[in-house]
């Protein structure tokens, strides 16, 4: 009996400490449960994968179209005395180039929220230069007129600003040119325009094309052509040329076979889109210094030139200040990359060549 009394003792020790231990596994589980970190369900898997970042949205980079700054259209000179002296063009987002009197031709370079310190050199208008002007809702800058957009500009009621009544400029006499070659203006200098005519300097238009953030490829389309080197004959003396820089994806621009070239940074213009197409020019009857017209109202074929190829286009304009609307054959409007344009409107008859 006295070794059976022995052996429950150590019975009632032996489970007394089993006691102590579970109570104590249940503590600690009460309190991980209640105050402790939840245990992680994530399998290694799920671990190892990367949370996805949110897309950032592609923009725009010619044109920002969220803005609704008016933008402003400026007559540039392009006379071969001032070629090497122009100013700031590549700043531009669309630039025309058409005939004017003495087989020359003229430029109208369109800009829109950007802040330029020397801008020109700055030539008078000609009547339908207002007509591209207008399809844009751009504040039109000149240096004088011909009687014919002089007279339209009121008819129009073409926002203008002209420096032969406004001192929005200065001359550049280190130039060693004839006065009227060397007047260049500013972006703080048209604004003040702006104001002083009670300009208003914001708008509803849209931009006139179509702009693809993402690359646009002709290669496919309908009609395509290669267009590594583009050549544009506007009279006996005056050509412009284009060759495609592969690497850099835009055209090299050339005057007379010249690289045409800017003041300031001394670098080559170079284009992203083409956009050329001819209409019938004429002498105006009457008109003492051979001052052109142009039969632009209507409709025509063209082309489209962009990233190394060339499409057929067509082009209507239904009066001078509504839109021209640009397509491709099968009827659908023409985008454009994201980049800057050269609208090429050429005499009819005159060489065009695409290779």
């Amino acid at each position: 009996m006295a070794k059976r009394r022995r052996l429950s003792k150590k019975g009632k020790k032996f489970f007394s400490l089993l006691s102590i231990i579970f109570i104590t596994i249940i503590a600690i589980m009460i309190s991980s449960n209640l105050g402790g970190e939840k245990t992680s369900t994530d399998t290694p898997k799920d671990k190892n994968k990367k949370k996805e970042e949110p897309k950032v949205e592609e923009k725009l980079k010619i044109l920002d179209l969220e803005s609704n700054t008016r933008p402003y259209a400026v007559m540039i000179n392009n006379i071969k005395t001032v070629w090497g002296y122009q100013s700031s063009i590549q700043d531009a987002y669309m630039v025309y180039e058409i005939i004017v009197e003495g087989g020359y031709t003229r430029l109208m370079a369109l800009f829109k929220d950007k802040s330029l310190d020397r801008l020109g050199s700055v030539r008078s208008s000609r009547h339908y230069f207002l007509d591209y002007a207008l399809e844009s809702d751009a504040i039109y800058v000149h240096f004088g007129w011909s009687p014919q957009a002089q007279s339209d500009m009121k008819k129009l009621g073409v926002n203008n600003i002209n420096f032969m009544s406004y001192n929005g400029y200065t001359r550049d006499k280190s130039l060693g040119l004839a006065s009227e070659h060397t007047a260049f203006t500013t972006t703080q200098d048209i604004m003040k325009g702006a104001d002083y005519y009670g300009y208003s300097k914001t708008t509803d238009e849209k931009p006139l094309l179509d702009y693809s953030v993402k690359s646009v490829s002709l290669s496919n389309m309908e009609g395509v052509i290669p267009a590594n080197k583009v050549f544009i004959e506007y009279s006996n003396s005056r050509s412009t040329s284009f060759e495609y820089d592969s690497v850099n994806k835009v055209y090299n621009r050339f005057q007379n076979n010249i690289i045409h070239k800017d003041y300031i940074t001394g670098l080559q213009y170079t284009a992203k889109n083409i956009i050329t197409y001819q209409v019938e020019n004429y002498t105006i009857s009457g008109d003492n210094k051979g001052r052109q017209t142009l039969e632009n109202i209507g409709s025509g074929t063209g082309w489209y030139i962009t990233e190394g190829y060339a499409v057929p286009i067509t082009w209507e304009k239904s009066s001078r200040s509504s839109k021209t609307v640009y397509k491709y054959n099968d009827g659908t409007k023409i985008k454009v990359n994201d980049g800057n344009t050269y609208i090429q409107i050429q005499p009819t008859g005159k060489t065009l060549t695409i290779e």
